[in-house]
């Protein structure tokens, strides 16, 4: 069963802090890597690139989930949560439990798929 508007928007907006809250956080890990070979060696700035390029891949699927966050939040305001935004049919409830914040329902979601 999912929760109600009013409970879900409560676990959006929690979570849309603890996201901002990490991103904020861990600024300093995707900052350019220092090219000073004094400093480190080759193979060493290669882990550091490496991991630099990770973290930016973190935080941009963070920032993916801030937005989908904030357009669920918006459809709870205006009484459209729960409703496929190409087709405005409900969503079932099994597909709100595995992902609450989906704007699609499964046939709109496996066309749009199938256009990639």
């Amino acid at each position: 069963m999912i929760d109600e508007p009013d409970s879900l928007k409560t676990k959006f907006l929690d979570r849309r802090d603890e996201l901002k809250s990490i991103i904020e956080s861990e600024k300093e890990s995707t900052r350019p890597v220092a090219l000073d070979q004094q400093r480190m060696g080759r193979l060493s700035r290669m882990d550091a690139m490496q991991s630099q390029a990770m973290s930016m891949e973190t935080k941009r699927r963070r920032e993916i989930e801030l937005a989908r966050i904030d357009a669920a939040v918006k459809r709870i305001d205006n009484g459209d949560y729960g409703y496929c935004v190409k087709c405005e049919e409900g969503i079932s409830a099994k597909r709100l439990e595995i992902d609450p914040a989906t704007p699609f329902c499964f046939d709109c979601a496996n066309k749009s798929e199938k256009n990639r």
